[in-house]
C-alpha cells in the first residue's frame, strides 16, 4: 500500500479522548474515523489527490458555512460532481455498516453480563406468578411470522451490500481476535486494515446503481440472500433460547413446534404489480424451494457425520429400522458402498435416504411431476417425521444428549422453513376480483342488473349465497377477458402449487383496498371455483385477509368484521383454516390518506375493535401489520410497537412486513439478526402472556382514548388541508426529486397506480415518502401532530397529555417516533431545495409546513419535557448532527443538479449524478422511502 498523506481526522467525526460518554461510542467513533481514513487513501490510489483535496474543502465549507458550501458547488462539472457524490455516500455506507458492527458486539456484550431480551421477558412472567399451565398455553400460540417484501426502498446494490457484509465480518474477527489475545494493535490491525482497504478499492469500482429494473425473481433472490442466513444461524439460535426459556418456566415445546417461521410477497404480491403473473409465482416458488433444499441437504450432511451411532454397541428401535429397510427397498438409486460401509448404522444410512429423497425432490419440482411417497417429499411434513422418528429412537435408547442436540436443532430449523424458506401470500387489489367475477355472473344471466352495477349490500347477499352453493359459475363456454384471466388464473395456479408443493407454501390470499364484505366474499368465490374452497365439504386450502388501508376502513374495521364473521358460508372457511382469522392493517396508505396522527390512531381503534369481535365470534385473530421502513409508513423500534398494542389483540400470532432497507438493516449482521429476532418473539411472549388486561385502569384508558380523539381530528384536517391545496402536486414534484425514483431501478413494481394520471392520488406510499424525505421535509412522519397537540393543550388538557405520555405506552411510543422524524427534518436544507426549484407562486405550501413544524416541535418539547429534541439521548442527538453535517453536500448537488436536469441541459451523464445523490442521501439517512 502506497504511503499516502491523509487526514487524520477526516470526515470530522473528532479524535477519540476519554471524554467521550462511554467506552462504547469511543470505539465506533475510533472504528468510523479508521473507515474514513481508509476511504481517503481509496480515493488517493483511484482517483488522484486532487479528489481528496475537494473533499475536505467541500466538507470543511459544510461545517462552518453551509451557504459558502451551496455556493461552492454552483456550476461544477458533472464528472466532478459524480466522484464528490460518490466519495460522499461511500462513507456514508461504510459508516453505516460500522455503527452495525458495532451494535452487534454491543449486544453481545450486553447478553453476557445482562441476558438477552427472552431472559427479560422471563423474569417478568416469573414476576406476574403464571402458572406453567398459562404459560403452556400461551406458548402453544406463538406463532411469529416476519413477511419480506419487494417493496422498492433499499437503493443500494446487492453487490454492494454483499462488499459492506464483508467490512462488518472484518471487524468482528478484528474484535473478537483481539478479545481473545488482549491485543487491540498489531498484527492483526495491520492484517485487517490491509483487507478492509481491498475491500474499499472493490465499493469505489463498483457500480452503485443497477442498469435495469429488477424482475421478480431477482427480488426473490435478494431476499433469499438473507434467509439463507437466517436459516444457518440466526433462527435456530433464537428458537433454542426460546426453548430453554421456555423450559426455565416449566414448559416444554416440542422440537416440531413453529413459534417463529418467516413469509414472503415477493412474486406473490400482484396489487399493481402487472410483473408478477402465476409463472412468476411457480418460478419464485421453485427458486425458493431450491436454496431450501440446499440448506436442509447441508443440515443433513452435517447430522451424518455426526450420528455415527451403531447397532452394535446400542439398540436402535423397530421403528426406525422398519423405516430404513423401507428406504432402501423405495430407493434403489442409493449407492451400493452407503448400504455396504452403514449397514450397522441405522441413523446414517436412514440420513443417507433422506438425502436421496431431497434430491427427487429437487428433480420432481424441475420436472413438474406428481409426488412419489417413499421416494421424494411433499412439503416438510414427511421430512419432519424421519428426523422426529431417528429423535424417539435416540431418547429409547440412552441417547437423550444426542437427541436433544444437533438433531433437535435441526427439527427446529426445518419445522421453521420447512423447503420453501418462506410462507409466500398472494396479494391482489379488490377491483380485480370483481371485475373477473362479474363476467362469470353476467355469463349465468340470473341477475335484473349486470353484477358492476350491484350496490355493496346486494353483491354481499348475492355472494354469501354463491359461497353457500355448489352449482359452477364457471361454464367450459365462458371466456374471460384478459385481466379477468390474469386474475382468475391465479387461484388455479395456487391450486396447481400446493398440490406440487405442499400446502405449507401459500396459506393467506390478501384482498388490498378491502372496503367491504363483498370485498372478501368475491375472491372466496373466485377461489371455490378454482377447487380451493368447498364450503359443503369443509375444504379450505388458503385462508382470506381483508387488508384495511384507508381510514374509513379503519373506522369500519369491526363492523367489517362482525359482518363477514356473520355469514355462514364464510365462518365455515374460518372453521376449516383453524377457527383463525388474519386481518391485515394498512400503515403507510393509511398515513397517506389521513396524516401520521389519525393512522396511528385509527389503527390502533381497529385493534381493539377486531379483537372484541374475533372474542364474540369465538376465533381467534392474527393481525398482519403492514409497517415500512419510516414512521411515515409505520416504521419504529418493532419490541416498542409490539408492547404498545392493545391488550389482548396479541394471543401468540402476528405476521409483520419486512422491507427495503429495513432488510438489510436488521439481518446483514448475524449478531442483529440474532438480535431482531429475539427482540421480537421476547416481545410477543410478553405481550402474549402480560399484557390480557388493561395496564391502567379503564377509566384512564377512556379518558386518554377521548384526548386522542381531540389530538387526531384536528390533526386530520390539518393535514388533509396541506395535501388537497390545489398547488401540492405541483409544490411536491418540484421541491422533491420523485420523478427519479423510477430510474433508480430498486423494485419491479410501478410506483404509480395504473390509470392515475399526474397527480398524487395514485402514487404510492412509497415514492410519496421518498420524495419528502429526500428533500428533508419529511412531512408524511409529522404533518399535523403539532396542530392536534396543542388543540387538545388549548382544550385544558396539557395535563392529561402529560399522564398519557407518562403512563400510556402507545402515546409515548407515537411521541417517540414523531420526535425523531422530526429531528430528521431539516427545513433549512429543505429551504434550498424550494427557493432553487419551485416557482414562488406555489412557496405559500412550504410556509404551511414550516409553521406546523414549528408547531409540532414545540408541542413535543412541551410534552417531553426536553429543551431540545432528542435531549435524552445525546450519543444519537450527536451522531444525526454529525450525519447532516456531511449530508449538506449531497444536498446542495442534487439541488443544483435537479436545476439542471429540469432545465433540460443536455449531458448523458446528468442522470447518473442525480440518482448518485438519491443514493448518498439515502445511505445518509439511513432510508428512502
Amino acid at each position: 500500500m502506497p504511503d499516502t498523506a491523509v487526514p487524520s481526522d477526516l470526515w470530522g467525526l473528532g479524535s477519540v479522548t476519554p471524554d467521550d460518554a462511554n467506552q462504547a461510542d469511543r470505539e465506533l467513533r475510533a472504528d468510523i474515523r479508521r473507515m474514513g481514513n481508509l476511504l481517503g487513501e481509496t480515493l488517493v490510489r483511484q482517483e488522484g489527490p486532487d479528489l481528496l483535496e475537494l473533499v475536505e474543502k467541500v466538507r470543511a465549507a459544510a461545517r462552518s458555512d453551509a451557504a459558502a458550501a451551496a455556493d461552492a458547488l454552483s456550476g461544477i462539472g458533472i464528472p466532478t460532481a459524480i466522484r464528490l457524490v460518490r466519495a460522499f455516500a461511500t462513507y456514508f455506507h461504510l459508516a453505516n455498516i460500522t455503527e452495525q458492527a458495532h451494535r452487534g458486539r454491543e449486544l453481545r456484550r450486553r447478553r453476557a453480563t445482562q441476558g438477552g431480551w427472552l431472559d427479560g421477558a422471563a423474569r417478568l412472567i416469573k414476576a406476574r406468578g403464571l402458572t406453567s399451565e398459562e404459560i403452556a398455553t400461551g406458548a402453544e400460540h406463538l406463532a411469529i411470522r416476519p413477511v419480506f417484501t419487494a417493496h422498492p426502498t433499499e437503493a443500494a446494490r446487492r453487490s454492494t451490500l454483499a462488499k459492506l457484509r464483508r467490512v462488518a465480518d472484518l471487524l468482528e474477527a478484528e474484535s473478537t481476535e483481539a478479545a481473545v489475545s488482549g491485543i487491540s494493535d498489531g498484527p492483526v490491525s495491520r492484517r485487517t486494515n490491509r483487507e478492509l482497504a481491498e475491500v474499499v478499492d472493490l465499493l469505489w469500482q463498483t457500480d452503485e446503481l443497477r442498469l435495469e429494473k429488477p424482475e421478480p425473481t431477482d427480488e426473490a433472490r435478494n431476499a433469499i440472500y438473507y434467509l439463507n442466513d437466517l436459516h444457518a444461524d440466526a433462527a435456530p439460535e433464537v428458537l433454542t433460547e426460546l426453548a430453554d426459556t421456555l423450559a426455565d418456566l416449566g414448559v416444554e415445546v416440542p422440537p416440531t413446534a413453529t413459534p417463529l417461521t418467516f413469509g414472503s410477497w415477493i412474486g406473490g404480491d400482484r396489487d399493481g404489480n402487472p410483473f408478477v403473473s402465476a409463472q412468476v409465482t411457480l418460478d419464485v416458488l421453485r427458486l425458493q424451494h431450491e436454496y431450501g433444499i440446499r440448506d436442509t441437504d447441508a443440515g443433513l450432511a452435517a447430522l451424518v457425520e455426526e450420528l455415527s451411532v451403531s447397532d452394535q454397541v446400542v439398540e436402535v428401535s423397530p421403528e426406525l429400522l422398519e423405516s430404513v429397510a423401507a428406504d432402501l427397498a423405495n430407493l434403489p438409486e442409493l449407492e451400493a458402498r452407503y448400504r455396504r460401509v452403514n449397514a450397522t448404522e441405522p441413523y446414517r444410512l436412514k440420513i443417507r435416504c433422506m438425502r436421496t429423497k431431497l434430491a427427487n425432490t429437487r428433480a420432481r419440482l424441475a420436472r413438474n411431476t406428481p409426488h412419489q411417497p417413499g421416494r421424494d417429499y411433499l412439503g416438510s411434513t414427511e421430512l419432519v417425521a424421519d428426523l422426529e422418528l431417528m429423535r424417539r429412537s435416540l431418547l429409547e435408547h440412552r441417547g437423550t444428549l444426542i437427541a436433544n442436540g444437533t438433531l433437535t436443532k435441526l427439527i427446529r430449523t426445518v419445522s421453521a422453513f420447512g423447503l420453501h424458506l418462506a410462507t409466500l401470500d398472494i396479494r391482489e387489489h379488490s377491483g380485480a376480483h370483481h371485475q373477473a367475477l362479474a363476467q362469470f355472473v353476467d355469463h349465468v344471466a340470473e341477475l335484473d342488473v349486470p353484477y358492476a352495477e350491484l350496490t355493496r349490500e346486494a353483491r354481499t347477499s348475492y355472494l354469501g349465497r354463491e359461497l353457500a352453493g355448489r352449482r359452477p359459475l364457471a361454464g367450459a363456454d365462458i371466456r374471460l377477458d384478459e385481466a379477468g384471466a390474469k386474475t382468475f388464473g391465479v387461484f388455479g395456479a395456487v391450486r396447481e402449487i400446493l398440490d406440487q408443493f405442499g400446502p405449507e407454501v401459500i396459506e393467506s390470499y390478501i384482498i388490498s383496498m378491502t372496503e367491504g364484505v363483498d370485498d372478501v366474499l368475491a375472491a372466496a368465490v373466485l377461489a371455490r371455483e378454482a377447487g380451493l374452497v368447498d364450503v359443503n365439504s369443509g375444504l379450505a386450502r388458503i385462508g382470506f385477509v381483508p387488508l384495511l388501508e384507508q381510514v374509513a376502513e379503519l373506522k369500519a374495521a369491526g363492523e367489517i368484521l362482525d359482518q363477514l364473521l356473520s355469514i355462514p358460508a364464510y365462518r365455515t372457511i374460518v372453521a376449516a383454516r383453524g377457527d383463525v382469522q388474519e386481518v391485515m392493517l394498512g400503515y403507510s396508505d393509511s398515513n397517506k390518506d389521513a396524516g401520521i396522527t389519525s393512522s396511528q390512531w385509527e389503527i390502533h381503534r381497529a385493534q381493539r375493535a377486531l379483537r372484541d369481535v374475533a372474542q364474540r365470534h369465538g376465533v381467534r385473530l392474527r393481525l398482519f401489520h403492514g409497517r415500512g421502513g419510516t414512521v411515515g409508513r409505520g416504521g419504529g423500534p418493532t419490541h416498542e410497537a409490539i408492547l404498545a398494542q392493545p391488550y389482548g389483540t396479541l394471543d401468540g400470532a402476528i405476521k409483520v412486513t419486512e422491507q427495503g432497507e429495513v432488510i438489510s438493516d436488521k439481518y446483514a449482521v448475524s449478531a442483529l439478526a440474532r438480535e431482531n429476532l429475539e427482540l421480537t418473539v421476547a416481545a410477543v411472549l410478553q405481550a402474549t402472556l402480560l399484557h390480557t388486561e388493561p395496564r391502567q385502569p379503564q377509566a384512564d384508558l377512556d379518558a386518554w382514548s377521548e384526548l386522542m380523539d381531540k389530538v387526531a381530528a384536528p390533526a386530520q384536517q390539518a393535514y388533509r388541508d396541506l395535501i388537497h391545496d390545489p398547488d401540492l402536486p405541483r409544490y411536491f414534484w418540484a421541491s422533491t426529486p420523485a420523478e427519479l425514483l423510477g430510474a433508480l431501478n430498486i423494485g419491479s413494481r410501478p410506483a404509480k397506480r395504473p390509470d392515475t394520471g399526474s397527480g398524487l392520488a395514485g402514487l404510492r406510499a412509497i415514492p410519496w415518502v421518498f420524495g419528502w424525505t429526500q428533500s428533508r421535509q419529511i412531512v408524511p412522519g409529522w404533518y399535523g401532530v403539532g396542530t392536534g397537540l396543542a388543540a387538545a393543550r388549548e382544550a385544558g388538557l396539557g395535563d392529561l397529555l402529560a399522564d398519557a405520555y407518562a403512563r400510556w405506552h402507545f402515546f409515548r411510543t407515537f411521541v417517540s417516533n414523531v420526535e425523531m422524524t422530526l429531528v430528521k427534518t431539516d427545513l433549512s436544507i429543505a429551504r434550498r431545495y424550494v427557493e432553487r426549484l419551485v416557482d414562488p407562486a406555489l412557496r405559500h405550501i412550504f410556509d404551511k409546513i414550516v409553521a406546523e413544524h414549528d408547531r409540532s416541535v414545540a408541542e413535543i418539547l412541551r410534552i417531553t419535557g426536553e429543551p431540545a429534541l432528542l435531549d435524552a439521548q445525546p450519543v444519537l442527538q450527536r451522531t444525526l448532527a454529525v450525519r447532516d453535517t456531511y449530508l449538506q453536500p449531497l444536498h446542495h448537488l442534487q439541488i443544483e443538479l435537479l436545476a439542471r436536469y429540469r432545465a433540460n441541459e443536455d449531458d448523458p451523464q446528468l442522470q447518473r449524478a442525480l440518482l448518485l445523490t438519491i443514493n448518498g442521501v439515502a445511505a445518509g439517512m439511513r432510508n428512502t422511502g
